[in-house]
C-alpha cells in the first residue's frame, strides 16, 4: 500500500479540465498539475492562455482547447481531440458554466435553454465519452462534476441555474451507480459563495453580500483555490472508495 500522501499524486495521469480561462477552472487545473497529472485545459476564445505555461512551468505537459458547449457536437469533438493531443483521459472535470439571473416570471426560454444545454447537457456528453472510453480500454478514472449549493437549494433569480446543477447532482450518482464497478469513480464538487465572475452581481449589491456573509460561518467568500485540495483528492487513488458523493466547499453555510 503506497503512503498516503503518495496516494494524492497524479503521475502518469491525465486530467481533461473544462472551464479553465479563470477561476474554479483555472484553480483546478493548475493544482492537478502540481500533482502531477498533464492537462488538457479548456478555454473560452481569448481568456486564459496562459494556464498553459503555468501548467509546463511545472513540469507538466498541457494542451488547450476550445469549444462553445452550447453546441452539443463539441464535447464529443473536445474529449477526441484532447486524447489526441495528450493520449487517453482518465480525469474529468466537468466546471464550465454559464447563469442567468432573472425572476421566474421573466426568465426566457433562451435562457433556460443555454443553461440547461451547458451546465448539464455537455457535462453528461463529456462524462459519457469519457467513461465508455475508460471501459473499453478496462482503465479506471476519476470524473468530477462541479455542482452548487445550488443543488441542495433553489436560489433566488436563477432558475435554469438550480435546475441544472441539482441535475448535475443527480447525474452524478446515477453515473457512480453504473460505473463504480468499472473503477471508475464518478463525484461532485458543490462549491459555496467563490469569488469568481459569475457570483460579481451578487458582490456588488451591498445589501445581498452582506447577507451572505453574515450567513457563513467561514465570514468570507470562498477563494478558487479553496477547491483545490478538494479536486486532487476526488481524482487521486486517495478516493478510491468514494462514489456518487457530493462534497459541500463552503465555508460552513449548509451547516448554518
Amino acid at each position: 500500500m503506497p503512503a498516503i500522501l503518495d496516494r494524492f499524486r497524479l503521475d502518469g495521469h491525465t486530467a481533461l479540465v473544462t472551464g479553465a480561462s479563470r477561476g474554479l477552472g483555472q484553480a483546478i487545473a493548475l493544482a492537478l498539475a502540481e500533482a502531477g497529472a498533464d492537462v488538457v485545459f479548456h478555454v473560452q476564445p481569448g481568456i486564459g492562455e496562459d494556464v498553459g505555461s503555468q501548467i509546463q512551468a511545472l513540469g507538466r505537459r498541457a494542451a488547450m482547447l476550445g469549444g462553445d458547449f452550447s453546441d452539443r457536437a463539441v464535447p464529443v469533438r473536445l474529449v477526441a481531440d484532447a486524447e489526441e493531443a495528450l493520449g487517453p483521459i482518465d480525469i474529468l472535470v466537468n466546471n464550465a458554466g454559464t447563469i442567468r439571473r432573472s425572476p421566474a416570471a421573466e426568465h426566457s426560454d433562451e435562457d433556460w435553454d443555454l443553461v440547461l444545454a451547458v451546465d448539464l447537457s455537455a457535462a453528461f456528453r463529456l462524462a459519457r465519452e469519457v467513461g465508455r472510453r475508460l471501459i473499453a480500454r478496462g482503465a479506471a478514472g476519476k470524473i468530477i462534476n462541479i455542482a452548487s449549493l445550488l443543488a441542495f437549494q433553489g436560489g433566488i433569480l436563477v432558475p435554469s441555474y438550480a435546475a441544472a446543477k441539482g441535475g448535475l447532482a443527480q447525474l452524478t450518482k446515477a453515473l457512480a451507480n453504473e460505473w463504480a464497478s468499472q473503477r471508475i469513480n464518478v463525484n461532485a464538487i458543490a462549491p459555496g459563495y467563490m469569488r469568481t465572475d459569475n457570483t460579481a452581481a451578487l458582490r456588488q449589491d451591498a445589501t445581498r453580500s452582506r447577507q451572505i456573509l453574515e450567513r457563513i460561518p467561514a465570514t468570507r467568500w470562498g477563494e478558487p483555490d479553496d477547491l483545490a485540495g478538494a479536486a486532487v483528492f476526488l481524482a487521486s487513488s486517495a478516493s478510491d472508495y468514494v462514489n456518487g458523493h457530493v462534497l459541500v466547499v463552503d465555508g460552513g453555510w449548509l451547516a448554518r
